[in-house]
């Protein structure tokens, strides 16, 4: 079946020496109730290699059930005269003394990307993960998903690379997408980029977006420990633990 969820997609800015603390407390401590609440299933949470990005910056994503799931969870948060939902007050006055800011956007899937129940029925999982962030002509982000899936995928799967996840960010003009690719190893990351100039499928992929991808920045992450991706289910209530005893 295709995939009609939506994620929510958010980079957050943490502050000093807080990282473990935000996603234990991200997971352990909010996505359960999420799930029960929303209907909403954490997709993954993972901290950002920063030799390849800004730092200290965590990646979270959401699997929401479709827009109207969505709307609904919209609805759940914003509708209270606080525009909070009182469940995560008390949740939020402790991120904000971990986080200092977030930028978030809506992405859709392509139908043939894997729900995250999917991708941990299947053991999709990586020592590292490359995060593709990709900007398109106005109308064309729909186009540069396809040629993912007819060119860059052979081409990466000889490295041991395995798509995860293909999205094009909604409520902006169809120019942006996010490409998701589960690494096993890190000597599998390191084969692949220094073959970009040598391995002519890679060439011949990079060839096929010339006009199409106007800018692209790969960079790495790496699980949290207790994102999907690393344990193959979501986060539980039995998993919180004092943020005391987090490192």
């Amino acid at each position: 079946m295709p995939n009609e969820k939506v994620y929510i997609h958010e980079f957050i800015d943490i502050i000093g020496h807080n990282r473990a603390k935000y996603m234990h407390h991200k997971t352990a401590n909010w996505s359960p109730t999420a799930k029960k609440e929303r209907n909403q299933l954490c997709y993954g949470v993972w901290g950002v290699v920063g030799s390849t990005r800004g730092w200290p910056v965590v990646v979270n994503m959401w699997e929401e059930d479709g827009w109207e799931g969505q709307a609904r969870s919209f609805r759940h948060e914003f509708n209270h005269k606080s525009l909070q939902n009182p469940s995560l007050a008390v949740w939020w006055s402790v991120a904000a003394k971990l986080r200092r800011h977030g930028d978030d956007r809506i992405i859709v899937p392509a139908p043939w990307t894997r729900t995250i129940e999917e991708l941990c029925a299947d053991g999709v999982s990586g020592e590292t993960y490359a995060h593709e962030l990709v900007k398109t002509p106005p109308g064309r982000s729909a186009d540069y998903i396809k040629r993912v899936r007819d060119v860059a995928i052979p081409a990466y799967e000889r490295y041991g690379w395995e798509l995860a996840g293909a999205f094009e960010t909604a409520m902006v003009n169809e120019s942006e997408c996010i490409i998701l690719w589960a690494i096993p190893t890190w000597e599998q990351w390191a084969a692949l980029e220094k073959a970009q100039r040598e391995d002519d499928a890679l060439v011949a992929w990079r060839k096929s977006i010339e006009g199409l991808a106007l800018d692209t920045h790969r960079f790495l992450l790496v699980d949290s420990p207790l994102s999907p991706f690393r344990t193959g289910r979501q986060p539980l209530e039995s998993d919180q633990r004092p943020l005391e005893e987090i490192p």
